[in-house]
């Protein structure tokens, strides 16, 4: 069962959107979904309850504030989306059931360097296990400067670049009623899915 792990120490660099669509992604797939959030805030648990009824099912983990439980019999996926500061002993038990990790990242300098230690754990325990690392940056045009500079840092840490998302409203209007991009009908959303189109490769390989 695989465990997909979000997390950034960084608050408000969309942990939320790319959990919440990595579980809408494994759900069009037809597997059986569970969303976790250990965030203070509960974006996560509050886009389920938005949810409607007609939408492929995705199930609320249950997950306690300091404390990561065990997945659920029966789940075959997880997605986890974590909070902002996430360290010590959480971070420890979160990062040892993870088989994915997805870090979201804006290419400012300030984003970058506030995520450097972060990133160099990540690094590091990916060298002594079987976790996986992937980046997403986000809000971000892949043609410009700040993308090259963003891959030349992480690629600098060892780590893959998966894509790049664009700033849109699309992610905005969907999360207000509970949806994903996988959700509509693809012409609808088309180059937003040939971003993911990448980042979900990596998760299923």
């Amino acid at each position: 069962m695989p465990v997909v792990v979000v997390a950034n120490p960084k608050g408000g660099v969309g942990k939320s959107t790319i959990a919440t669509n990595i579980a809408g992604y494994y759900a069009s797939r037809g597997h059986s979904v569970m969303l976790g959030d250990a965030d203070r805030q509960q974006s996560s648990r509050l886009w389920l309850r938005l949810r409607p009824p007609a939408a492929r099912p995705i199930t609320s983990w249950e997950v306690g504030e300091g404390r990561i439980a065990k997945p659920p019999k029966g789940t075959t996926h997880v997605v986890l989306d974590t909070p902002a500061g996430l360290h010590g002993k959480t971070l420890e038990d979160t990062l040892r059931m993870a088989d994915k990790v997805v870090v979201p990242l804006q290419p400012s300098i300030f984003d970058i360097y506030a995520t450097r230690a972060f990133l160099d754990e990540l690094a590091l325990l990916r060298k002594t296990g079987k976790m996986q690392v992937g980046i997403v940056g986000m809000r971000v045009d892949a043609r410009t400067i700040a993308a090259d500079k963003l891959q030349e840092f992480v690629a600098s840490l060892g780590l893959p670049v998966l894509g790049f998302l664009r700033p849109t409203q699309n992610y905005v209007h969907l999360a207000a009623r509970g949806l994903t991009l996988y959700d509509l009908a693809p012409s609808k959303v088309e180059k937003d899915l040939e971003q993911w189109q990448p980042v979900c490769n990596w998760l299923d390989a």
